[in-house]
């Protein structure tokens, strides 16, 4: 290092995955701990968390089986992170700059990504969560474990949510695009399939919804006109009310329609369980079943060059401003639990 560089720690926030069969069941009793998941009291959640992991461990394991045995979600981060990495040393050649990873219900976890960051010692900190768009159950979660766990200097800039990014949008886009074109530009419906959110937590101010439609309707602009398109939501999780339509009633709904389908996955931008086996064979069975001639799935994004470039310039811009912030347009005031983060990433 050169004497007099000023040091930089990018950190990516996402929610991991199991690496192995042995590490399903431990995993799904992290992710249903979390008090952003299940809102009940730690001595109610706790036990709950096990049985909900142990009921759903044989299930897992098969789909987790499909990919090889575990989550793609660390390798696909990893590739995102040296291409970040790339991008960022060549817009801050004056600074050394270091790309963390912290997951928060796997390896590596909060705290070891915690722990490694202050051992850099950076002078300032950019907290990326690799969610466009903010929910309480995913950025808040993420960042609130983050400012429990970390007691290292640097002062901390960070993005809660980048649902208009440029590169974002043009990225989703592009796969879009060369998606349909690949196939032979067939008649179809695009269908912006985002993860589910219990319309309890959407009702209480949580943005997401509001973000999701924003960022689909952008993509959809940039497609150009003629564009027959709806937004679903997947993986549904126990016996709440969720956002809807689901991603399978869409699916049947354009199947009496006489139309195929494309799904682009809108909240995710790297390839999982969610993709891979979620949209790629169960929705995939459902519309065969359906007799349905186009089934299309345009790939995460990826480190494409478009998305890679545009998270590149959202870290950048974020060292120009302190605490917490969107990059880009910040919600409309109803939506509120956003607003809940201001302040707490300070400078430490």
């Amino acid at each position: 290092m050169t004497a007099g560089r000023e040091k930089i720690a990018v950190v990516l926030f996402n929610l991991g995955g199991p690496d192995g069969p042995r590490a399903v069941r431990p995993f799904l009793e992290n992710l249903f701990s979390d008090p952003a998941i299940i809102g009940a009291p730690w001595i109610v959640r706790k036990p709950l968390a096990a049985f909900i992991a142990r009921s759903r461990e044989r299930a897992a394991v098969a789909n987790y089986a499909v990919m090889g045995g575990g989550s793609p979600i660390m390798p696909e981060t990893t590739r995102q992170a040296e291409a970040l990495d790339v991008r960022l040393a060549l817009a801050l050649p004056n600074a050394e700059i270091r790309v963390f990873i912290a997951m928060r219900y796997w390896r590596p976890m909060t705290d070891e990504t915690a722990a490694a960051v202050a051992a850099f010692a950076p002078d300032q900190i950019v907290l990326t969560p690799l969610y466009p768009q903010f929910s309480t159950t995913t950025t808040a979660s993420s960042l609130k474990a983050w400012n429990d766990t970390y007691r290292g200097r640097g002062v901390a800039r960070t993005i809660c949510c980048w649902y208009g990014a440029e590169g974002l949008l043009e990225a989703h886009a592009q796969s879009i695009l060369d998606t349909w074109e690949a196939a032979g530009r067939p008649k179809l419906r695009l269908l912006f399939s985002a993860h589910g959110l219990p319309e309890k937590i959407a009702a209480g101010g949580d943005p997401y919804q509001w973000q999701i439609e924003q960022t689909c309707a952008r993509v959809a602009a940039r497609l150009g006109e003629g564009w027959d398109w709806r937004i679903c939501y997947q993986s549904r999780v126990g016996p709440m009310k969720w956002l809807g339509p689901s991603t399978a009633d869409a699916i049947v709904e354009a199947s009496r329609e006489g139309l195929g389908v494309l799904l682009d996955p809108i909240a995710f931008v790297s390839e999982h369980i969610e993709t891979l086996v979620e949209l790629d064979r169960d929705y995939a069975e459902l519309a065969h079943k359906l007799g349905m001639s186009v089934y299309l799935r345009a790939p995460a994004v990826g480190v494409s060059e478009p998305f890679i470039a545009g998270l590149a310039r959202s870290v950048v811009r974020a060292l120009g401003r302190a605490g917490v912030g969107p990059d880009g347009e910040a919600c409309p005031g109803r939506l509120s639990r956003c607003g809940l983060l201001k302040d707490k990433a300070g400078a430490t």
